[in-house]
């Protein structure tokens, strides 16, 4: 018995029985569109009959060498024969004309991205019996040449411009501006140079027999599935290449038939924003195309309440019915045939970040789904939009406005104006440029630039424009529908009443509001405090298992990472607050101090600035635990550098020989001196490999009167914050421990530095002392440093540095780009934790840890804190909590949410476990 290809939308039953009763897997196998089709049928939703054609169908032809399996076309025949009877019509037959679609339908959804053909078996005899049974010769040769030209488009590759370049010249000889003025006259000759075009680019006729039209459809959309854009946009999705699509073939019904049809596109809630209320856009007296090609201006879907009430009121029980069934927000396509209302498909909505989170949250309050899914809806890198840039509300003001449309994917972006794909990518990727992709409507071909682009804009379009679709679902901004701007892609330019807008020159744009700006318009954080977003966090802080910590060095950016959810600072770094103006000298004098007396001087004046930094921290995160890290870098880097100062030199040199005064000479002679000390120190204190030389806790060893300052300034703060009633948890973290006697050697001096503060204050206070783990040695030594260490911290970026062998300032502007454009390294270990290296040695060390020090905290400051598939990993070692910048504090919280959803740890996974009666 031959393998069942083709599925008919009744008998969806048999596809669950196939796949074990697994939905995700019948959606595997029909598509996500053909699973619905068949789901609504079963559902009793007014769909046209069809059936689909499987992915395995696909995977099979393709890996065949593009060749039919066994069997799949007389299935599909059969199918058809099936489809004939249901509508009481015949394949081909001008008496009772069936006509066809055929569309591609992934099991997830890629809108616009593979191929679509409609109106599959019509010829001139068909067409003639249409005009017979419709007396309607204009709706006939309307469908006609769409067939034409998509069967051209989509399966034999004529180019798409050759067929609308026919449409515009046609609506200029008519004295037209729109197609639908077009008289029958009109589409009839433009078929039949369709035709000849179609002759010209293929040198064959157009297929009269509608079967061999619709088994070269079918190859069609599996070809598609291997198609540049297909692959980019998965690329771009993370869908893997192995699925496969689906055929669709679907009886058609028109919406252009006349004033009593319609089509349009819908969404069950708001796209941009989550709001619960039906939005779209429809045409009256247009088919499917119409609506998202932009070619027609489109009506807004309110606007079917009044031209259409039966329909309208029709129409939203259904979407009701359809998002209650499947738990989300849906995206219907449907047409309205002489007062017939049908559902063409149905869909898991595209929509913004923040559409995303409003109705994630607002269906857990209206009971359709629980707080856990709601989280694992929201994509960590969806948070980030309510962190991207918002356009300077001053600068706003004062810019000039260019122009209004529709606000469809929200966020600021601001580039040079790129007028197709090819030039968004090249600017972007080759030159480094923010690019603003501006068309008269995207099309698929266009995804590459829309990926490579900060922003779209177009001139043409509605709200399920494919411009829209593609940026939501991406989360680019984007503008939509600006009539007035007139795009002239030969010479470049853009006109907007008097303004010359010429590619590469600056715009802004406003994806929320759908303001157009002219020039580099600066921009601003956005401000997170979205209410919607608060309660989706707030559940993710119930699930998570992994704490959030920040990383920050002052006072402002610990109290932004309290308010943005950080539940302590993992790592707040002294030495950034030695470059400060004020303190830069004081620390070069430090450095320069010839003798030992000199250079304590020094010391003593930075102790009470250092005890003021603290002080400010420490009030920031009252009642939050505070990691400070001593000073880590080598010395020189406080020092100008060696190439500057040799330059420096050599023109005070030069301007020496011009002085004319002794005043001056003595200056210039001053100055030189001055500089050649410096250079003399920075010789003495160069090294070969600074990174791994005199640093951290090398450093305070040499020079221990600076990190015992340093813990003197830190608790001399904690006393006077705690008389005043603030509760102090320091932490102080001791870097760059490659053995432990170095640990044991620091910590012993420090804490006696700690303790003589507390007896002078006669305060007790709760305190730690640790180590961050960025050498090798370190993680493999765990067990003996735990025997002092109260807490490690992982450095990751000087872990990985350590761990690879490699520099990674100089490896990210060198050979490592190569490796990941070649795939020799699956990420960049600097931005995604290596689990097989670096991820084996935090294992080791916190289980080795952990055996002598049962209650040790164990945390990662790196920026890997940040990342979600890092945040994952750090979740399976056993840590306790993650440190990040303040920005990514929100992302942490939810990606270590969706850590726990996935693998919770045993208490966690106990108290989720149902109760047993």
């Amino acid at each position: 018995m031959s393998r069942k290809w083709v599925y008919l939308f009744n008998e969806v039953d048999q596809a669950e029985t196939y796949v074990g009763g697994n939905w995700d897997k019948v959606r595997a196998l029909l598509g996500g569109k053909g699973a619905n089709l068949a789901d609504m049928t079963r559902l009793d939703i007014p769909v046209p009959p069809g059936f689909s054609v499987s992915t395995e169908a696909c995977n099979a032809y393709l890996a065949a060498g593009e060749n039919f399996p066994d069997d799949l076309w007389e299935q599909e025949l059969k199918a058809l024969a099936e489809v004939e009877k249901l509508t009481e019509k015949n394949f081909g037959n001008p008496a009772k004309p069936l006509l066809v679609s055929c569309r591609s339908g992934a099991k997830f959804s890629m809108p616009g991205m593979m191929d679509t053909i409609l109106n599959i078996g019509l010829n001139d005899e068909v067409a003639q019996g249409l005009i017979a049974l419709t007396a309607d010769p204009r709706f006939v040769y309307d469908a006609y040449r769409r067939l034409v030209q998509m069967f051209g488009s989509v399966v034999m590759g004529v180019p798409d411009e050759v067929f609308e370049a026919v449409i515009s010249a046609r609506r200029k000889a008519a004295g037209v501006k729109v197609d639908a003025e077009l008289s029958a006259e009109d589409w009839e000759a433009v078929t039949y140079k369709f035709k000849e075009i179609f002759r010209t680019y293929t040198a064959q006729e157009f297929p009269s027999d509608p079967l061999e039209q619709l088994k070269l459809a079918t190859e069609a959309v599996f070809k598609s599935w291997n198609g540049k854009r297909a692959r980019d946009y998965r690329n771009a999705a993370n869908i893997a290449h192995t699925l496969g699509t689906a055929v669709n073939i679907q009886t058609m019904v028109f919406g252009n038939m006349g004033n009593d049809c319609a089509t349009g596109v819908a969404m069950s809630r708001n796209a941009s924003t989550g709001e619960n209320v039906l939005e779209g856009d429809y045409l009256t007296n247009a088919q499917g195309e119409d609506v998202v090609a932009g070619i027609r201006i489109t009506q807004d879907l309110d606007d079917l309440k009044t031209e259409m009430p039966i329909i309208y009121k029709e129409f939203d029980a259904i979407a009701k019915r359809l998002e209650k069934h499947y738990r989300n927000m849906q995206d219907m396509e449907f047409t309205v045939e002489h007062g017939k209302l049908w559902i063409l498909q149905t869909r898991d909505g595209k929509r913004t970040a923040q559409a995303e989170v409003r109705i994630a949250a607002d269906m857990v309050e209206e009971g359709l789904i629980k707080k856990e899914e709601a989280v694992a809806r929201v994509k960590p890198e969806q948070i980030e939009f309510f962190l991207h840039p918002q356009l300077e509300p001053k600068a706003r003001k004062a810019a000039r406005h260019i122009a209004t449309g529709l606000n469809v994917s929200p966020g600021a972006a601001v580039g040079v104006v790129a007028l197709d794909a090819d030039t968004a990518e090249r600017w972007a990727k080759e030159d480094g440029k923010a690019v603003i992709m501006v068309r008269p409507e995207t099309k698929p071909d266009d995804v590459h630039g829309m990926l490579a682009a900060k922003g779209i804009l177009t001139s043409r379009g509605g709200r399920t424009s494919h411009a829209a679709l593609v940026a939501r679902q991406f989360g680019k901004p984007a503008v939509v529908g600006i009539a007035e701007l007139e795009i002239d892609l030969d010479t470049r330019e853009i006109h907007v009443d008097d303004l010359l807008i010429k590619e590469g020159d600056f715009i802004s744009i406003d994806g929320t509001t759908g303001d157009v700006y002219l020039s580099e318009l600066p921009t601003v954080v956005a401000d997170i405090s979205n209410p919607y977003l608060s309660k989706v966090l707030d559940w993710a802080d119930e699930i998570r298992d992994l704490g959030v910590w920040a990383n920050a060095d002052y006072p402002h950016d610990a109290e932004r990472a309290r308010n943005y959810g950080a539940e302590g600072l993992g790592l707040v770094r002294t030495e950034h607050m030695f470059f400060e103006t004020e303190r830069l000298p004081i620390v070069q004098q430090m450095i320069m101090a010839k003798t030992t007396t000199e250079r304590n001087e020094a010391i003593q004046k930075l102790l009470p600035m250092q005890r003021g930094d603290f002080e400010g921290l420490f009030r920031a995160m009252n009642g939050l635990p505070v990691v400070i890290r001593l000073i880590d870098p080598p010395l020189h880097e406080f020092l100008p550098a060696y190439d500057e100062l040799l330059g420096d030199l050599a023109d005070l040199k030069v301007q020496l020989q011009h002085h004319q005064s002794m005043r001056d000479i003595n200056a210039a002679l001053s100055e030189i001196r001055i500089k050649e000390d410096y250079l003399e120190r920075v010789e003495a204190l160069k090294e070969a490999n600074p990174m791994l030389g005199t640093r951290g806790v090398r450093l305070g060893l040499l020079i221990p009167e600076l990190t015992e300052m340093q813990v003197r300034a830190i608790f001399e703060a904690a006393v006077k914050c705690k008389k005043d009633g603030i509760d102090v948890r320091p932490k102080i973290m001791i870097p760059l421990v490659a053995h432990v006697n170095e640990l044991k050697a620091q910590q012993v001096a420090l804490e006696k530095v700690a303790k003589d503060v507390l007896a002078e204050a006669k305060l007790e206070l709760d305190y730690k002392f640790g180590t961050m783990i960025e050498i090798p040695r370190a993680a493999l030594t765990a067990d003996e440093l735990a025997k002092y260490a109260q807490f490690f911290s992982f450095g990751t970026n000087d872990l990985t540095q350590t761990t690879y062998g490699i520099s990674r300032d100089d490896a990210e502007r060198g050979f490592l780009v190569e490796y990941l454009k070649d795939e020799l390294l699956p990420d960049n270990p600097f931005a995604t934790l290596d689990a097989g290296g670096v991820g084996k040695l935090i294992k080791y060390a916190v289980d080795h840890g952990r055996e002598v020090r049962k209650e040790l905290e164990v945390g990662i400051c790196g920026e890997h804190g940040g990342d979600p598939r890092s945040i994952t990993l750090c979740h399976e070692y056993g840590l306790d909590y993650v440190s990040c910048s303040p920005f990514r504090v929100p992302v942490a919280r939810l990606a270590a949410a969706h850590a726990s959803l996935k693998n919770p740890r045993q208490k966690k996974a106990e108290m989720m476990q149902p109760a047993v009666a």
